[in-house]
């Protein structure tokens, strides 16, 4: 599931690569209206599975997978340049004593919905994309509601599911430090990638490459 600014349709190259080794594949459309507004969307899509399913977050889905993935037929966890709080803590507490780098800039309007700056764009969100794919992403943003970051999450599901990590070395939305430290407190799997925040449409064949080995793995493990 996509992240902040962003919807399901960057996600187009992933899922045909996915497709074509043989998985069931469904693209979230989070409202990003509320954490609660996000999780019920992606239960939704889970409700719909006819199997287990590895749940993958970007950048805010990540948060949403954290809480919305202890879902029974959820049986790993993907964390694509991606945040995962802990139960009794907010998206925002994760970035204390980290520097976000300059960017990435956020406009927030009156109505509490926030937008990356238009200028800002390409630089923070989409560096690696050609000019057309970073204007197609700039120009149709979705904005969140900034107060979703101050949710308390009530849930951890990567206290009890395997989880991968895909770390965006070029990230820059993120120090990276925040990264690897949200990355190692998991216990993910880490998969590194020389991309920007937009490595689901820039380097989409790693990130199915990921996504198939924790399918893999958590199959394997269950036979």
């Amino acid at each position: 599931m996509h992240g902040a600014f962003a919807d399901g349709s960057g996600w187009r190259r992933v899922y045909d690569d996915l497709i074509a080794r043989g998985y069931r594949v469904t693209i979230v459309q989070n409202p990003l209206t509320s954490l609660a507004d996000d999780v019920a969307a992606t239960r939704r899509a889970l409700d719909r599975q006819d199997g287990p399913a590895v749940l993958v977050g970007h950048s805010w889905g990540g948060t949403v997978i954290t809480e919305a993935g202890v879902h029974p037929k959820v049986s790993a966890l993907v964390y694509v340049s991606a945040l995962s709080p802990d139960a009794g803590q907010t998206t925002a507490q994760l970035y204390k004593g980290y520097t976000t780098p300059p960017e990435f800039v956020i406009d927030t309007h009156a109505d509490g919905f926030g937008f990356i700056r238009a200028e800002n764009f390409r630089a923070g969100f989409a560096a690696d994309a050609s000019p057309a794919d970073a204007a197609f992403l700039r120009d149709s943003q979705v904005p969140i509601n900034m107060a979703a970051f101050g949710t308390v999450l009530k849930h951890a599901a990567w206290r009890a599911k395997p989880s991968w990590a895909v770390i965006a070395t070029h990230d820059r939305a993120f120090d990276p430090r925040m990264l690897h430290d949200m990355a190692r407190r998991i216990g993910a799997k880490v998969t590194q990638v020389p991309a920007s925040h937009a490595v689901f449409m820039t380097q989409p064949k790693v990130v199915a490459d990921v996504i198939d080995d924790a399918a893999r793995q958590v199959s394997a493990a269950s036979t």
